[in-house]
């Protein structure tokens, strides 16, 4: 016999950043959750992909590193005691009345009454530039993620790509690198565009090299040590940079594993919600976060935050009917625990 499935008011599916937030807002209006991650830690790809990465659009923070926002995240949930099921996925969700039971790959079994997708981009993996010999320097010599920007101290290191990432790293590695060059097929990045004025001051001063439009093409080096990356134009024009290390930034894979069979309205591997409430088309289920989408979505963490409160006073009625929610700013309310 199955054991009975823990009793929750929320269930969240991502501890991703958003994911946490929502867990304050839903602890903010008297709702327990319980979060549900594949990772075996809280933070989702800031703790998995990008810890050391500088982030400058969060506010109040002109600056913070990916791992100290999702720690300040995490403090910020404390109060309300979330129950983490952590290194598992929820690989069912079935209606129960009124109420939804998801089961987890470890045999987990959550009863809640309202579920919160916040799984980001699902399953997620590095999409590989189609370059000879890439497979024999993975791991040591080409890195599709940077963990600890201490390992490149005084290396040569060669990015490609045009969006956030590549530029934010450009800049941030620009400190400690003995060189840093970065590859884009045309002169007009993706990143932000004040990220793009940091990298292109940067270049100005002699501290870094762009390399447009060109392309990556191969590698050269021996026993799993890198050399050179070879580049190339549209017009055939080669060129050869020196590197130690190669940091291809050409964006995630995406996999909504399970999610995809639970029978919610999905647009290229997002899910669609009413934005006033990001509720999805089941009832009781919402969606918050990268994986949502609405006319005018915007894929940043601040919105996932707003999200996060929005659909949190949205579940409210459906946890509590009987109960009417007066609004209250936090100032008003005061401090959790307190």
């Amino acid at each position: 016999m199955p054991e009975s499935p823990q009793q929750t008011d929320v269930a969240i599916i991502g501890a991703g950043p958003t994911g946490l937030f929502a867990v304050f807002e839903c602890g903010m209006l008297g709702l327990k959750c319980h979060v549900v991650d594949v990772l075996d830690m809280v933070g989702g790809q800031l703790s998995a992909l990008y810890p050391e990465k500088p982030i400058y659009d969060i506010p109040g923070h002109p600056e913070i590193l990916a791992a100290d926002l999702v720690t300040k995240l995490e403090a910020q949930a404390a109060p309300f005691d979330p129950v983490y099921h952590f290194g598992q996925q929820v690989v069912s969700l079935t209606p129960s009345g009124d109420r939804w039971v998801l089961e987890t790959s470890t045999g987990a079994r959550i009863d809640a009454r309202a579920v919160i997708v916040a799984a980001g981009v699902g399953a997620f993996g590095p999409n590989r530039p189609p370059m000879d010999r890439l497979e024999e320097f993975e791991g040591t010599s080409v890195f599709y993620l940077v963990k600890r920007r201490e390992d490149f101290r005084g290396k040569r290191v060669v990015i490609a790509g045009g969006g956030d990432s590549a530029v934010d790293w450009a800049i941030s590695l620009a400190e400690v690198a003995e060189h840093v060059a970065i590859i884009h097929r045309r002169p007009k990045f993706r990143a932000a565009p004040e990220s793009v004025s940091r990298m292109n001051k940067l270049a100005e001063e002699g501290k870094l090299d762009i390399v447009v439009p060109y392309q990556p093409t191969g590698l050269e080096g021996a026993d799993g040590q890198l050399n050179t990356v070879l580049v190339a134009d549209l017009d055939g024009n080669e060129r050869r940079l020196d590197a130690d290390v190669f940091l291809p930034f050409y964006g995630l894979s995406m996999n909504l594993g399970p999610i995809a069979e639970w029978g919610l309205n999905l647009d290229e591997n997002h899910i669609t919600v009413d934005p006033s409430t990001c509720a999805t088309s089941l009832p009781g289920i919402f969606a918050i976060g990268d994986i949502a989408r609405y006319p005018g979505k915007l894929k940043l963490i601040l919105c996932g935050f707003a999200e996060a409160a929005t659909a949190s006073h949205a579940i409210h009625p459906l946890v509590h009917p009987d109960a009417a929610l007066h609004f209250e700013y936090s100032t008003t309310k005061g401090k959790p625990g307190s």
